[in-house]
Formats: structure tokens, C-alpha cells, sequence
């Protein structure tokens, strides 16, 4: 394929992506507010539901500018053989390619990200501080910034070295071996990521001996799953909004609540909210999502392998000759179909989970607890009970809460 037809192509790609995300984005906001649903009336009344979609549209009209300042960007530096430039002008400093295809991407690291900075900060310390959300101070907001230039630097850097470095050496045949090294990754984030990266930004503290940790093993031990690391996280530092997790496996499987979370629910709802995670991991959601992840991964990498060579993608984005980092840039946007259909098909895999975690908190503890959670957890985030179902299709991981509670409360189904 010709230089200017591959340029084309990326254009057309980048333009129908960010189109169809905006017009996805306007129905899911043009929705109307509810009535308030009966099962909700305790919860949140009419002038809550108003602030909720206030907030949405707050965040869709900010958005909008983000991704719109994004797109033009993009768009421009593929125009204008941007991308190749950078590649040319750093060529007159850095003659080793490894080296050139680091700080390539570094440059573009940087330059992104100091440019993000100013909408991140308006929707931190502006949109989210508005709602009550925010809890971040200026000193954790650069605090975190610094720490996160610091991990991309050791461990996205690293990977990028290793990947640069095998396409030099194994040629085609990279993807396998880089393939092998994603998935060693994978599973040593998942096992040490608590341990050794979560606790750079937040503190974790062990549960006290209390009525909580205590009805929470009981019911773990009652389904056969013991469990003693159960660690409670700083999250208020950060935001008021509140969220639960398991990391790990065998031995090492934590589960980290959010002190937020413990703030806002019963001890009841806690249990249940755990009992929908360990759902997650009785139903091997976690491993099979993994390994679902990994396939995607090799398959990529192969996809990869094809274009990793190709003199034109090089010269469509502006280059003077064949260039790696620009062609793994031109592959990632070409691939941008592909991702989105596979980013939906992970999405209903991650919907029918859900249901099927709910569905094990129900039978093994009780629906009600898990429901009431939901709906205060709905409530304190301002989340949108009326989402359009094409935005919920392509968007959502979880089922929309109506759903959700409609089989959470639904009578149990006796068959003797």
C-alpha cells in the first residue's frame, strides 16, 4: 500500500473513531431523566437524579473539548508528517536505534502528558471538587504525577526496551518471545501489585479485629474460601467515591476495601459486596479474563509482527526512511477498529460476570444486602440510571443498576 493511501487510511480511521465515540456519547447524554424507579425512592429523590445528570453532562462537555483538542492534534501530526519530523530531527543526536525509539517515545510521553495536565487538573480540582467528589490535594495531585513519570520510566520504558530490542534481534519473530514476556508481566502485576506499586500512593492497613473482619471470614470460610489479608486503603485522600478489589492468587489473594466504602455501607452490605468478589473468583472470572487478555495480547503482537517492517507506514507518518517507533504509531492506529471490537467484546464477557458474581452473592449470603449496596453506592456517585443501551453495548463493563437490581431482587425460584 502506497504512502499517501496508508496516510489516508490512518486520517479516515482516527476521524470515524472519534466520531462515532461523539455521537455515542450526545444519545447517552440526550437520555431523559426518570422518574425515580420505586426500588430507588429511599435513595434518591428527583432533585438528586437532576444533579446526576448534571454532573454527566458537565463531564460529556468537558470531554468533548479534551478529546476534540486530542483529535485535532492527532490529526494534525499525521497531516503534517509530524511524527516523522520528531524521528528526523532526533536522527541529527542519536544514531543507536534502540536509543532513538526510546526517547521517541519519550518525547511523545512528555509532550502528551504535559498537555494533559491542564484538563486533568480542571477535572480533578474544578468538575470533580463541584460535585463533592474531589478530595485530592495540590501536593498529592503533583506528588502522583511524579511518581507516575517515575514507574513509566522503570517499568513502561523497560518493556518498551525489551520489545524494541527483540524486533532489532529476532526480526518477524519477536512477537512470540515479547508475547512470553507480556504474559510473565501479567501475572506478576496481578500477584505483587498490592504489595509493591499500590503502596506508593496509598497506605494499606490491615482490617482490625472487629464485627466487619469477623463476618467477613466467617462467610469466606463458609464457601470455602479462607482469607485472612484483608486490607483497608486510603481512597478518602483522594476522593469520596468508593470501590473494593482482589489482587493476587493462592496464598498471596488479598482483598482491599476502600475506607470510603467501609464509611458509607453497612457491615451487611460489606459482606455482601464481598461476596460478589469472591464470586468473581469462585466463577474463575479473574483467570479467565487473564487469560482472554493474554490471547489478545499475542494476537496483537503477531498482527504487530506484519507491519513492524514496513518502509511506507514509515513514510506516511512523515519519515525518511524505515523507522520501528513510527510504525508501531501507525499500527496502533490502524488497529483502532479492531481494538474497539475487541474492547466490546471484552465488555459483554466483563457484563456477564458481573451478572454471574451477583447471582453467587445471592444464593451463597443474600441478594438484599448486595442491592441496597448498589443502590447507595449509585446514589454517592451520581451514576447514571438511564444509560443508552448502545453506549451501555460499546461502554460498559458492568450492567447498567437497574439490571443489575431487577435480578438481585427478584424472588428466589423454589424447585422442590
Amino acid at each position: 500500500m502506497e504512502p499517501d493511501l496508508i496516510k489516508n487510511l490512518l486520517l479516515g480511521i482516527l476521524t470515524l473513531s472519534f466520531l462515532s465515540g461523539k455521537i455515542l456519547g450526545y444519545l447517552n447524554i440526550k437520555r431523559p431523566v426518570p422518574i425515580v424507579p420505586e426500588t430507588l425512592q429511599e435513595y434518591v429523590n428527583q432533585d438528586k437524579l437532576m444533579n446526576a445528570k448534571s454532573y454527566q453532562k458537565s463531564n460529556y462537555s468537558f470531554g468533548l473539548i479534551t478529546s476534540s483538542f486530542s483529535f485535532l492534534l492527532t490529526f494534525i501530526f499525521i497531516y503534517y508528517g509530524f511524527f516523522g519530523w520528531l524521528d528526523i530531527w532526533l536522527r541529527g543526536f542519536i544514531e543507536h536505534p534502540l536509543m532513538l525509539s526510546l526517547f521517541f517515545f519519550a518525547f511523545l510521553f512528555i509532550g502528551s502528558d504535559l498537555l494533559s495536565i491542564p484538563f486533568d487538573y480542571y477535572q480533578t480540582f474544578v468538575i470533580e471538587e463541584k460535585f463533592g467528589f474531589n478530595k485530592t490535594t495540590r501536593k498529592i495531585y503533583f506528588s502522583d504525577k511524579v511518581k507516575g513519570y517515575l514507574l513509566s520510566i522503570i517499568i513502561g520504558g523497560g518493556l518498551l526496551a525489551v520489545l524494541i530490542w527483540l524486533v532489532h534481534q529476532m526480526g518477524n519473530s519477536f512477537w512470540w518471545q515479547f508475547w512470553l514476556v507480556s504474559v510473565v508481566f501479567m501475572v506478576f502485576v496481578n500477584v505483587f501489585y498490592t504489595a509493591w506499586i499500590l503502596p506508593l500512593f496509598n497506605k494499606l492497613t490491615p482490617l482490625e479485629d472487629n464485627e466487619l473482619k469477623s463476618r467477613i471470614v466467617a462467610y469466606a470460610h463458609s464457601v470455602g474460601f479462607p482469607l485472612d489479608n484483608i486490607f483497608v486503603i486510603d481512597g478518602s485522600k483522594r476522593s469520596s467515591k468508593a470501590n473494593a478489589f482482589f489482587s493476587g492468587f493462592g496464598k498471596r489473594k488479598k482483598v482491599v476495601l476502600y475506607d470510603t466504602l467501609i464509611e458509607q455501607h453497612t457491615p451487611d452490605e460489606l459482606v455482601a459486596v464481598l461476596a460478589h468478589e469472591i464470586g468473581h473468583y469462585k466463577k474463575k472470572h479473574i483467570i479467565w479474563s487473564m487469560l482472554v487478555s493474554m490471547i489478545q495480547v499475542g494476537i496483537l503482537l503477531f498482527i504487530l509482527s506484519l507491519f513492524i517492517f514496513n518502509e511506507n507506514m514509515s513514510l506516511a507518518l512523515g519519515g525518511s526512511t524505515m523507522a520501528i517507533h513510527l510504525n508501531i504509531i501507525g499500527f496502533t492506529m490502524l488497529l483502532s477498529p479492531i481494538s474497539m471490537v475487541l474492547g466490546i467484546g471484552m465488555n459483554i464477557l466483563s457484563r456477564k460476570n458481573e451478572f454471574e458474581a451477583d447471582a453467587f452473592a445471592k444464593e451463597t449470603y443474600d441478594g438484599k444486602p448486595l442491592a441496597e449496596a448498589l443502590k447507595t453506592l449509585s446514589a454517592n456517585t451520581l451514576s447514571n440510571i438511564n444509560p443508552h443501551p448502545w453506549y451501555v453495548f460499546v461502554n460498559y463493563s458492568h450492567p447498567p443498576l437497574l439490571q443489575r437490581l431487577s435480578r438481585l431482587e427478584e424472588p428466589a425460584v423454589d424447585y422442590s
